[in-house]
């Protein structure tokens, strides 16, 4: 079972939780196509866009979810 954390980066989320994209685009991060976001963490993400990371992930756990 795939498990997200802060760790997790954004290309492994995408790849396992494709329905991810949406979400996230909705968050304010709408650079998911680019290479280098790719390879970003979650709470490295998170903090680029003045996120808190447990928050980030606690939200994706409970959209990803539904």
């Amino acid at each position: 079972m795939f498990r997200i954390t802060e760790n997790t980066t954004i290309g492994e989320l995408l790849e396992n939780c494709p329905d991810a994209a949406g979400i996230l685009t909705e968050m304010g991060m709408h650079c998911l196509g680019c290479p280098s976001a790719r390879r970003e963490t979650l709470g490295e993400a998170a903090e680029v866009h003045g996120m808190d990371p447990e928050a980030l992930v606690e939200d994706l756990k409970g959209f990803l979810t539904e």
